[in-house]
Parts: structure tokens; C-alpha cells; sequence
């Protein structure tokens, strides 16, 4: 099995499809033999830890779908499950979804929506079937011709571009986005920005149709990542964890569409998985989902979204030091780890577990195992095999990107705990002079503990564990280096979030409108409205918003809004008055929001410029208030 590993390069946009690779054309950057063999025996320990610790596991099922089911499963999942089915005649609520898609992404559910009506006549289903072109010809006849007047610049399709992936002819669609009016040759970002405010899959085309893309595949320079940055966004960088459920429900939505239309362009199978259930344990610590262990954790700890065990064992690890040599790649003993989860699952909750016992080596091997057992992958059965397929695809970037989306897909408690394992993997890496863990070493140790999965039957896992290694550790690198990246939503979202709420608010006020029985009812609201706001708005001149914290102080502030002005100078104006409990805040617990206008609510990091997106957003409210934990 172990014959001609050596010769894998994990870069595998230039794998052949039988599985061969091409010559390493003797570059520095292909996977050295020591790498690759840390690789080789983390799974030895794998298999050894679970031969010896395990009575054999429930596998967990797979379902293979009927046709149109993972289509239909996808539609609903995209929130747009009343585009079929018995619901399909309130179709025109998703015109306000659909009207803020992107041409690929409109593509993309046209392109399954077709699926499932195909699926549907044949199983000569009773219901109405819209056909998908007059849904979108809704939007597109109320909206006239190209958005923005101007000429369809190259993000729009030509005649002969107008083609979906397989080849049939597809409406033609504006964007309407105001974002992607200029062509992207124009766009001046150097070649490791990371353009977050056009559509992925957009770029994708583009490239597509143009030559450049041929020119930068992403082979070679392995072993030095490329510098991927983010360019600085005058109205803020949105991370995960800034907006409010409702806008964050819509981020995924787009997500998910986003994603398969970015897959289709790159011609890479995007398929989400479906797990049978399976019984699993509901208490405990090993091989417990993690909403369970959330749940009885939080019953401790209120308000924890991390796994308690998972924390602990991190702690344990770092408390020893991080210089220890093979830190992560050299294992506890397999006799011992088992008799330490066995003694931690009787002693843990209660505080009596002794932790001088465990060596720093078996807490390595100890979290690695939590990670195993947990009943599906923490990268979910859903999208782990998505998370793999990041491999084939053609360039980083786009790697990169599919990463992005992907982790905006996952549940909460998987993206938090996924999260908190890369910050301490980059901890380890940051002592690689003295434990001789490089970036390359940790991903090929962690690789297997998240990729290969024990419930998915072993034979899968020995067919495709060659194929597989290279490329799942170059993903893991990729999640390891640019984790900050992964954690931002693209600001092309974002926006298409804020118009849909501009959209949906438009619509609710015309069926306001056009029920006679509500007429007074929104009379008597406007007046109300109008009453509230006129001692503001008087008291509020052109150019200056009026900033508020109602929960630590009863002072608001006005203020005037100029270039340089951003959300940490309006923080730290707030802090410095004297009044209240504000004397007890510290910075970092504080932050401006930006409520209501186009998003639900938004939390500002520091460097967002106020005027600019004052701008974007001249109906918000301006709130300072602590995060919650």
C-alpha cells in the first residue's frame, strides 16, 4: 500500500483521472517523503486506536437519493422550496429572493428547479408546476432591461455565452446588482486580493471567458502559500457572528446557491450528502453528537458554545507548552488512552478527574479521538465530501473561496468548534522552530482525524484513502493558513442580503397598501411613526446620526459625520464620558451596531467608515451595546 505514496503530488489540479499524478517536474514544493509519511501513520495510530478501544461502530448509512430528491432536497434547503410541490402557487414570495441573485446563481436554480419539474411530470404529480423561465421572466419583465441602463458589460452574458452547463439555452438575465456593473478586467485588485464584492462564481465565468484564466492554474508553490489578503471595505469587514439569525438564515441560503452555481462554472459535481439517522449516545463525552454535549454542557456553563471536554483538552495541551517536539504527531499510548476516556467519561462532569495523569502527548491523542468519534463529522455528513472535492478545483483562489462558502454552511456548534481547533492548530504552527510542527506537518497529522470518517464503512475509507491524502491535507492547510478569510462573509453577499430586505419592506408596504382593511391601521402607524420622529429629526441635522446605548447609558450622542470618522472613534468617544456604568467597559467589550434600514442588525468593526456607510444605509439606527457571550 505504501509503494509509489512518494511520488503523489497533493496538488491535484494536476492529477490525471485515473489517479496517477504528473511528474513533480522536480519542484521544492511537492509533498516531501516525510510529510506525506506522518500522513501514513496517523492512520496506522488511527486504526490501532480503533482496533483496540472500540467495540465496531454503527456505520453510519448513506442514502443514496432518487432522482430530483437531492435537487428538491436542495430547493428547500435554499429556501426555495415553494418553487415546486403543493406550495408552488405562492411562488411570487421568492420573487423578492430570486430578483437579487446574480446570473450564475439564477442559473443555478434554474438549473435544478428544471430537475425537479422533469422528476415531477414524470411521476405525473397532481400539482401545478411553474415552469422555471416564467418565474424568473416575473422578475425580469417588471424590471425592463439591463438594471443600471448601461450597456451589459463582460459580467453579463453574450449571445453565444448564453449557454447553461449542459448546453440547453437559458433565459437571459441581468444581474442587478449594482456591484457588478463594471467588467471585471477593471477591477484593480493585485492577484492574492481576495475580491469579496462580485460573485464568486461571476469571477469564475469570467475567468472562464477570458484567457487569464488559463494562464494561472494553481499549480506549483507549495510550500509557500500564496499571501491571500482581504482589501480593506470602507463600510466594514463582516465576520460570522455580526449579523442577526434572520439576515444569517438569508447568508446561507445565498451560500448554498452561491457555492453550487461556483461548482457548475468549474464543472465540479456539487452533491450534498444525506445521512440515514442513526441511534447515538445522548450522554457522556465521547462519540456524542454535539448539540448533545452543547446542551448538557451549557446546563454548566451557560451560554458555552465550545464543548467543555474539547476546551479542557486544548488547555491541557498548551499548559505543558506548545514547544514540545512532535507535538500532535506522536501519539499516546493506545492502552492508556483508552483507560484515560474511560475514566473521563465517569469523572469528568463530576470534577474529579485527576489531570495530572495525562500526558501532554495523550492529550493530543485525546482530542484527536473526540473529534473521530463524534457520531457524524465535524465537517457534517452533508458537506464533507464538498470539502474534499475543494481539491479539483482549478485554482486556489477559487479553492479559497468554495472553503468560505463552505464554512458559512456548516451548523453553529460545528463552525465554533471547527474554529477554535484551526486557532489552536495556527498556535502549535507558531512554535514550529522548537516542536518542528510545520504548517505542512499539522495538516497532513490532522487531515486524516477530519477527513476520514469512521462511519462512513471502512472499505470506502482503504479505496480512497490514497486518492484522497494529498488533497485532503492541502485543504486542511488551506483551512489552517487563511482561517481569518474564512470567516468573513463576502461583502457581495451582504449586500444581496440588504437588498432582498429593501425588497421584502417595498412589498410588505404595497400589500399594506392594497388592503383596504389595514388602511387605517397604517395610518394610524404612520402617524405614530411621524410623531416619534419629529423631535428626532429636528433635533438631527443633515450630516450628523444620533448614536445610542440604552442598556449602559442614558446619554446619546450626535454626531457629525465626516471622511476619516469610523466606528472605534465613535466607541471611544462614547467610553470616554463619565456618566453611568460606562467607567466599568472595557473596549474590546464594546461595539457600535448598525440596526435596522436594509439588515436586521450588523456589529461594526472598528475601522468601518461611518459616512460611507451611512450611505449604503441612511435608515439604521446607530446602537452601542456589548456582544453577547
Amino acid at each position: 500500500r505504501r509503494s509509489g505514496q512518494y511520488t503523489m503530488n497533493h496538488d491535484h489540479s494536476k492529477k490525471t483521472p485515473d489517479g496517477a499524478s504528473f511528474d513533480r517536474s522536480g519542484s521544492q514544493d511537492s509533498l516531501d517523503e516525510l510529510s506525506m509519511d506522518d500522513y501514513w501513520k496517523e492512520l496506522e495510530n488511527i486504526h490501532e486506536t480503533r482496533g483496540n478501544n472500540h467495540e465496531e461502530r454503527v456505520a453510519l448509512v448513506v442514502k443514496e437519493p432518487d432522482e430530483g430528491e437531492l435537487e428538491e432536497e436542495w430547493l428547500k434547503e435554499a429556501g426555495l422550496s415553494n418553487l415546486f410541490g403543493e406550495s408552488s402557487g405562492d411562488s411570487l414570495e421568492s420573487v423578492v429572493f430570486l430578483s437579487t441573485l446574480t446570473r450564475t446563481q439564477k442559473a443555478a436554480v434554474e438549473k435544478r428547479v428544471e430537475t425537479v419539474t422533469q422528476t415531477m411530470r414524470k411521476k405525473n404529480k397532481q400539482h401545478q408546476i411553474p415552469d422555471v423561465r416564467d418565474i424568473f421572466r416575473l422578475q425580469d419583465d417588471s424590471k425592463g432591461k439591463v438594471c443600471d441602463g448601461s450597456e451589459p458589460s463582460t459580467v453579463r452574458t453574450s449571445e453565444n455565452k448564453n449557454e447553461t452547463q449542459d448546453g440547453t439555452k437559458g433565459p437571459k438575465f441581468s444581474l442587478g446588482m449594482d456591484e457588478q456593473k463594471s467588467p471585471l478586467e477593471d477591477m484593480p485588485f493585485p492577484d492574492t486580493d481576495i475580491n469579496l464584492e462580485i460573485s464568486f462564481a461571476e469571477q469564475a465565468a469570467n475567468l472562464k471567458d477570458s484567457s487569464v484564466g488559463k494562464m494561472c492554474k494553481a499549480g506549483g508553490g507549495d510550500t509557500l502559500l500564496p499571501n491571500f489578503r482581504l482589501p480593506k471595505d470602507k463600510t466594514g469587514t463582516t465576520k460570522i457572528g455580526d449579523l442577526a439569525p434572520q439576515d444569517m438564515k438569508k447568508v446561507y441560503s445565498l451560500a448554498l446557491i452561491e457555492l453550487t452555481a461556483l461548482y457548475d462554472i468549474l464543472g465540479t459535481e456539487f452533491k450534498q450528502q444525506k445521512a440515514v439517522k442513526i441511534k447515538t449516545r445522548d450522554s457522556g463525552l465521547f462519540g456524542v453528537p454535539l448539540s448533545v454535549l452543547l446542551e448538557q454542557d451549557q446546563k454548566k456553563v451557560p451560554g458555552t458554545k465550545i464543548p467543555l471536554i474539547f476546551q479542557k483538552l486544548i488547555a491541557q495541551i498548551e499548559e505543558a507548552t506548545l514547544e514540545t517536539e512532535g507535538l500532535l504527531r506522536i501519539p499516546g499510548v493506545a492502552t492508556r488512552i483508552k483507560s484515560l476516556c474511560q475514566e473521563l467519561e465517569a469523572k469528568f462532569y463530576e470534577g474529579t478527574f485527576n489531570w495530572e495523569n495525562v500526558k501532554q502527548h495523550d492529550a493530543a491523542s485525546l482530542l484527536k479521538l473526540f473529534i473521530r468519534e463524534l457520531p457524524q463529522p465535524l465537517l457534517t455528513v452533508e458537506y464533507l465530501k464538498a470539502f474534499q472535492d475543494v481539491q479539483n478545483l482549478p485554482m486556489r483562489k477559487q479553492q479559497l473561496q468554495a472553503l468560505n462558502l463552505l464554512v458559512l454552511l456548516l451548523p453553529e456548534a460545528n463552525r465554533d468548534t471547527l474554529k477554535v481547533l484551526l486557532e489552536f492548530l495556527q498556535r502549535v504552527i507558531d512554535h514550529r522552530d522548537k516542536n518542528k510542527m510545520t504548517l505542512k506537518n499539522v495538516a497532513m497529522v490532522m487531515a486524516p482525524n477530519l477527513f476520514t470518517f469512521h462511519g462512513l464503512g471502512s472499505k470506502s475509507i482503504e479505496q480512497s484513502e490514497f486518492v484522497m491524502a494529498a488533497g485532503t491535507a492541502n485543504v486542511m492547510r488551506f483551512m489552517i493558513q487563511y482561517q481569518k478569510l474564512l470567516w468573513t462573509i463576502p461583502k457581495f453577499i451582504v449586500n444581496q442580503v440588504r437588498k432582498q430586505n429593501t425588497e421584502s419592506q417595498k412589498k410588505e408596504k404595497k400589500d399594506k397598501a392594497m388592503k383596504k382593511l389595514l388602511k387605517k391601521m397604517a395610518y394610524d402607524r404612520e402617524k405614530h411613526e411621524k410623531q416619534e420622529k419629529t423631535p428626532n429629526d429636528a433635533d438631527v441635522p443633515q450630516g450628523v446620526i444620533r448614536v445610542q446605548a440604552p442598556h449602559l447609558s442614558k446619554v446619546s450622542m450626535a454626531i457629525q459625520l465626516t471622511e476619516e470618522l469610523k466606528a472605534g472613534d465613535i466607541v471611544a468617544r462614547f467610553l470616554s464620558q463619565k456618566s453611568g456604568n460606562v467607567q466599568t467597559l472595557k473596549k474590546e467589550d464594546v461595539f457600535l451596531y448598525e440596526i435596522g434600514g436594509n439588515i436586521g442588525e450588523r456589529c461594526l468593526d472598528d475601522d468601518t467608515y461611518m459616512k460611507d456607510l451611512y450611505q449604503l444605509n441612511p435608515n439604521a439606527e446607530w446602537v452601542i451595546k456589548s456582544k453577547q457571550s
